[in-house]
């Protein structure tokens, strides 16, 4: 089987794509505009990309062809984001904030969602996520109707008793949702193995 993606459309593009470069961390993004309505929104087109400095990247869509996704039009407005990681108990409210909500609407107030302040940004981070990244807007690429937000990371929340003191991972310990095929897809990561690396 073959696909021509030059000869088929966006949206089976996507399809495609989304369900073969799997599995996917997931961003769920806390923004807020000028006014202080906060908004909560799932990604799977993410990941950490750097250390020097720490650098992550998300692609937020557009609402339809012209208006670009809350998160995007807050992130224009002040710079700054919190990316969350997803245990599986926060699964099915994270994709319950997927909902396009009207301008302004709070998908945490919507959804109860506990927030707690940052400690470098003004942003609040969602209290029961295992990580929480305070973020500030480096860049915004747009391709085509691609856009990409490449954020750098100030300052990281970690559950306690996820990571020993010199940060590394407890075995066992942390278990983040991961996306898998579109649209309605996601693996565990509980069934985790170790590889050791060569010398």
């Amino acid at each position: 089987m073959t696909f021509d993606l030059e000869a088929i459309p966006p949206g089976d593009r996507y399809r495609i794509l989304a369900s073969l470069v799997t599995p996917r961390p997931i961003a769920w993004v806390t923004t807020q505009d000028h006014e202080g309505n906060l908004n909560a929104a799932p990604y799977s087109f993410f990941n950490v990309f750097g250390s020097n400095p720490p650098l992550v990247a998300f692609a937020p869509g557009n609402k339809d062809r012209r208006t670009p996704k809350d998160t995007a039009r807050n992130i224009r407005e002040t710079r700054e984001f919190v990316i969350h990681m997803v245990d599986e108990p926060l699964g099915e409210v994270m994709v319950a904030t997927s909902a396009t909500l009207p301008h302004g609407e709070s998908e945490v107030d919507l959804h109860n969602l506990a927030t707690l302040p940052s400690q470098k940004i003004s942003v609040p981070r969602i209290a029961d996520a295992p990580v929480a990244l305070e973020c500030i807007e480096h860049s915004t690429i747009e391709i085509g109707t691609n856009r990409l937000v490449v954020g750098i990371v100030r300052f990281i929340h970690v559950r306690e008793g996820l990571m020993d003191e010199k940060g590394y991972l407890q075995p066992g310990q942390y278990h983040p949702l991961a996306r898998m095929a579109s649209p309605d897809w996601y693996s565990r990561t509980s069934d985790q193995f170790e590889i050791p690396r060569p010398d």
